[in-house]
């Protein structure tokens, strides 16, 4: 593998994304030839893409999320080069740091780092200096329930001072609604938390007046906490925050079809957190968020469906005006992990990564209207418009059998168009997943094939989509025509990710 390849960033293969028609569409790489028809059955599809957007696919949308237990093992570290180039590759993104761990991990401020149970000025540095390597910034979670503001208040100057423009804001403890007999009686309540919580900002606030705040960390209580803290702190916080998993991973229920079933709780999960955003004209974030929580099922959430999951997850957050996710993840069990880690060494860039990759590769703009006739396959596509005019529109067919044969009506003459594949051998495969031909070595490194032709007529695009197969189609012309923007969106993305100034994992 060539020196190139190894060194090349999400950024760097976009950028040559964007010049799809004039050159390849991935580094260095000319177009292959035009597709064939494939073998086996194939189903008329139809997909058309309207001017009508519906959400916005911002910076730093898709991120992830890792307990802050992570922080006693090597893992954060510029030293880490491997998890530096995978996180360069889907980046620069957003890094969550909490998870139940930041409520079991106490400041040390003469601690000597790397201890179980403990932060330290050390640890905060090396997550310093792998967040400069990889260019991600970090919401950073402390501990609320077994510590004092006074700790709280010593580790967040501490963070400033050592994160710099790398905080993007503070989290203060984590699922807070779930503390009724775990931390504090059981008869522990919102009020209760807006207590402690706003002790806590005061003690902060002294030391740090300037640090960006987020809140309330829930696990998925929008009328109970999220609502009324957006009431009483909206003005005070830069970032709503809420958490969300389909299912609890120790159900037999919770398997590899209903993973890629439709999913019709994020959507309603989704617009109740818009709904609040709103009213208090703060953006909003699923800031834990993954397959199932308790871990994830094995042979679930890390085979190629976590990889179709995802990329339906992060579009149904994205058109019901989340701001962005953070995928919860870290270690090497059978459960949910985006990338997979042996005591903080990189183990494999897990399906669940590759879907995220593929997400990242379609690039920021206008979500816009698509309406589908999949012939009831289960079948779904996405079009994203970017400030150049040019289209990315995503097909993720999650059918195991049928071929799709794809027209793709736009609303307005373009071309050329071309065409990338995420494929794998079969839906319950744990490897084996390539993004045009090629594999995501655990360093990040990642040389994709030629894209394809794909015959375009007018405003018309065909196209062929193997069974388990999804794809971007990139369309390079310019819009030539405004774009209206559903009422619904108005304030998404009210506050982008700028650097600053100075799960639910239920176990």
């Amino acid at each position: 593998m060539s020196d190139e390849s190894q060194s090349l960033s999400r950024r760097d293969i976009l950028r040559r994304l964007g010049a799809v028609g004039a050159s390849a569409l991935l580094p260095g790489l000319a177009s292959s030839s035009a597709q064939t028809t494939p073998s086996g059955p194939v189903t008329p599809v139809t997909i058309t893409v309207t001017h009508t957007a519906i959400g916005v696919i911002g910076p730093a949308f898709a991120g992830l999320s890792y307990e802050k237990a992570q922080m006693a093992n090597p893992f954060f570290s510029p030293q880490n080069t491997d998890a530096v180039g995978l996180f360069r590759l889907i980046g620069p993104s957003l890094l969550r740091i909490g998870g139940n761990s930041v409520d079991r991990t106490t400041w040390m401020e003469n601690g000597r780092g790397r201890t179980s149970g403990q932060v330290a000025p050390s640890d905060i540095d090396a997550l310093a200096g792998f967040l400069s390597a990889t260019g991600w910034q970090v919401l950073y979670g402390v501990n609320l329930a077994q510590s004092t503001s006074a700790l709280a208040a010593a580790e967040v100057a501490y963070a400033v001072q050592a994160l710099g423009s790398s905080l993007y804001g503070i989290e203060i403890g984590n699922e807070v609604d779930l503390y009724h007999g775990k931390y504090f009686p059981s008869n522990w309540s919102f009020s209760d938390y807006l207590a402690l919580w706003q002790s806590f900002v005061a003690a902060i606030r002294q030391q740090s007046p300037a640090v960006p705040l987020t809140g309330p960390v829930a696990a998925s209580n929008i009328s109970g906490y999220v609502a009324p803290f957006a009431q009483a702190e909206g003005k005070n916080v830069i970032l709503l925050s809420d958490h969300y998993y389909r299912g609890n991973g120790q159900l037999p229920t919770s398997n590899i079809d209903l993973l890629i079933s439709p999913d019709a709780h994020i959507v309603t999960q989704a617009k109740a957190m818009l709904a609040v955003s709103q009213s208090v004209d703060v953006p909003y974030r699923f800031a834990e968020t993954n397959s199932f929580y308790n871990g994830g099922a094995a042979n679930v959430s890390d085979s190629y469906r976590s990889a179709l999951w995802v990329i339906d997850h992060l579009f149904a957050c994205a058109s019901n005006g989340a701001q962005g996710l953070n995928l919860h993840g870290g270690g090497n069990s059978g459960g949910y992990t985006p990338i997979g880690d042996l005591n903080g060494a990189v183990d494999a860039a897990r399906p669940e990564f590759y879907g995220v990759t593929l997400f990242t590769l379609a690039g920021e703009g206008l979500l816009q209207q698509t309406i589908v006739n999949t012939d009831g396959l289960n079948t779904t596509a996405y079009a994203i418009k970017a400030a150049s005019g040019a289209l990315s529109i995503i097909i993720n067919n999650k059918d195991p059998t049928q071929s799709l044969h794809v027209t793709i009506q736009l609303p307005e003459p373009a071309s050329p168009a071309h065409m990338i594949q995420m494929t794998c051998p079969s839906l319950s495969a744990t490897t084996g997943v390539t993004i045009q031909g090629a594999a995501i070595q655990p360093n990040g490194a990642f040389s994709p094939g030629r894209a394809t032709p794909l015959q375009a007529s007018g405003s018309t695009v065909a196209c062929y989509v193997g069974p388990i197969t999804a794809a971007i189609i990139r369309i390079g012309a310019p819009s030539t025509k405004p774009l209206t923007i559903a009422p619904a969106i108005a304030v998404i993305q009210r506050v982008p990710l700028t650097p600053v100034a100075a799960e639910v994992d239920r176990s």
